[in-house]
């Protein structure tokens, strides 16, 4: 018969794992009873004090062995004892001395009150989750059993300050096929008074297919004008040239686009177009005035929606003539994606996924009644988007089908970008 092989993780004693015999009867006896073996006033707290002190003891026995063949007579020189952070709660670590002062522990450095264990990148993922600083003492007190003042707390995610320059100021591609722009309110507490904020968010589709956050810029409210300033900036971080622009029914976006990218095409929203339009059509016609319309937006080509669009008037306009007047004014800005196939057709048509980026920024933030500045604000919403990104920075789909039909309708324009 085939022997087992040994796995060598069993194969050690507890002995030779845990040397002290106190602490590994206490280990033992937890087990047994079922108690908490890890976390804050665990048995294993205990371990990681005795696991330290030793490592540290190993640390400067080398350090004083590799100095003798040198001749250098040096000697230990006592313990200084400190208290440092670990995930499973606060230990007392003894860190040795050497008589010349020239022994550096490389384990906790001297100047270290935490082992290094992941504790920065904890209270950032639980700022990134919409907690308060305050919210983040508890939860580190009671989970790990850690003492951290907010001060503390505060400090770290400062520390994230200049990741946000670098990753605002970045490089942006030469050219994005498709950018989604659209703007989201907060509450701001400003000089005694809680205002609102207007979030500017640049969501695009690079010429590989990639989506991305291109940037959160801040205002006192959304405008036409700080857009045209946004685009400046995308065109200075290196985006030559954008296919479509996906926008709102915003005054004056087409004209700002078309000052900063020219040869840009914009496509109003179809979804936010149906709201506005239909807002005052009563409740009993809703259903069918929205089946007419549907009609116009879903036809094969901008004909079939021209048709659509004449037969909707025959039918409504005596009862709701804003309705087609609205469209009819928009009419180039809502018909172009007629211009393609049914894969762009369906990324083009609505600002949803940016709006989906929104959700993500809401849903993290709703519990917040107010921020206490612009810049936590924009600390918060920049790290919630980074510790969730798998749900907006991926591929699009079929862009491989999507891609070929760029090439036959943009030409050496898309290819040099390639």
């Amino acid at each position: 018969m085939k022997q087992k092989k040994e796995d060598p993780l069993f194969g050690h004693k507890l002995e030779e794992v845990i040397p002290d015999a106190d602490i590994r009867q206490k280990f033992i006896d937890e087990l047994y009873k079922g108690g908490s073996i890890f976390g804050a006033g665990s048995i294993f707290r205990d371990l990681l004090q005795g696991f330290v002190n030793k490592a540290l003891e190993g640390e400067i026995e080398a350090h004083l062995t590799n100095e003798k063949p040198n001749g250098i007579k040096n000697r230990k020189n006592g313990v200084k004892s400190k208290k440092i952070r670990t995930e499973s709660g606060e230990i007392e670590i003894r860190t040795p001395r050497d008589r010349k002062g020239e022994y550096e522990p490389k384990l906790v450095k001297n100047w270290e009150r935490e082992l290094n264990s992941g504790l920065d990148k904890i209270i950032l993922s639980f700022y990134a989750q919409g907690q308060s600083i305050e919210d983040i003492r508890i939860q580190l007190s009671s989970i790990y059993g850690l003492e951290v003042s907010s001060g503390t707390i505060s400090a770290i995610t400062e520390k994230v300050w200049v990741e946000i320059n670098d990753w605002h100021n970045r490089a942006l591609k030469s050219c994005y096929p498709i950018i989604y722009l659209d703007a989201i309110h907060f509450k701001v507490r400003e000089s005694g008074t809680i205002i609102s904020k207007a979030i500017y968010t640049c969501y695009g589709v690079d010429s590989d297919g990639e989506r991305d956050i291109l940037g959160l810029y801040v205002d006192n409210a959304e405008g036409a004008r700080y857009w045209g300033l946004i685009l400046e900036d995308l065109q200075r971080r290196g985006i030559e040239d954008v296919f479509i622009f996906c926008v709102d029914g915003l005054k004056g976006f087409k004209e700002v686009i078309n000052q900063v990218y020219p040869q840009a095409n914009v496509q109003r929203c179809i979804v936010h177009m149906i709201r506005q339009s239909t807002r005052f059509v009563a409740w009993s016609d809703a259903r069918k005035l929205n089946s007419d319309l549907r009609a116009v937006y879903t036809a094969s080509n901008e004909t079939g929606a021209r048709i659509a669009m004449n037969a909707f008037e025959s039918k409504w306009n005596e009862k709701y003539p804003e309705v087609a007047k609205s469209w009819n004014n928009n009419w180039e800005e809502l018909m172009h994606f007629m211009n393609y196939s049914q894969h762009i057709r369906r990324m083009i048509y609505t600002t949803n996924p940016v709006e989906a980026v929104h959700r993500l920024m809401r849903k993290t933030t709703k519990s917040k009644g107010a921020w206490t500045s612009e810049k936590a604000l924009i600390k918060q919403l920049y790290l919630t988007l980074t510790h969730n990104d798998k749900s907006w920075k991926r591929k699009s789909l079929r862009w491989s089908s999507i891609q070929r039909e760029l090439i036959n309708m943009y030409g050496d324009r898309y290819k040099k970008h390639l």
